[in-house]
């Protein structure tokens, strides 16, 4: 959260300040939402696929924000970007099933789907905006230079031949 330095100005504390953490969690809300509204036969099927897809983006937003370095951290950022399309796709999806169904089965109409698409869109441009930042501000680069510096989990195995 914002909090003030010792000059009196504003200072960024956490993930939950970032203008994009913030739309994707509207986005995720209306997500639920939507999900919430699904016909009962896509219920089991997609709203767990939303619902999950709409959740990594803020998950991924808020791991990469907890990185040293600026590339470690951009990682994250574009998994999150790519799991902010996974989410535009699932509503699509969503809309198309809804129309799919007799009328009285369709809960999701085309303005909904719209303003979720439309949310989705406005948070990948925040989030865009942000990465530009953090590539631009290169942190961590002085003490570990410009190369990613994998964990030791994220190492892949050696081939074995033979």
């Amino acid at each position: 959260m914002k909090g003030k330095t010792r000059t009196g100005e504003t200072a960024w504390r956490g993930f939950e300040d970032l203008e994009a953490w913030k739309l994707a969690r509207e986005l995720m809300l209306e997500c639920h939402r939507l999900a919430d509204g699904l016909p009962a036969k896509q219920r089991y099927d997609l709203s767990p696929q939303l619902h999950r897809s709409s959740k990594s983006v803020m998950s991924n937003m808020a791991e990469g924000y907890g990185r040293y370095h600026y590339l470690d951290s951009l990682r994250f950022y574009y998994i999150a970007r790519g799991s902010l399309h996974e989410t535009i796709n699932h509503v699509i999806m969503a809309n198309d099933m809804a129309n799919d169904m007799a009328n009285d089965l369709n809960t999701i109409d085309d303005e909904q789907s719209r303003a979720v698409q439309s949310l989705a869109r406005k948070a990948e441009r925040t989030l865009n905006g942000y990465i530009g930042y953090v590539r631009r501000l290169q942190t961590g680069s002085s003490v570990f230079g410009d190369q990613f510096i994998p964990t030791p989990d994220a190492q892949p195995e050696p081939l074995k031949e033979g």
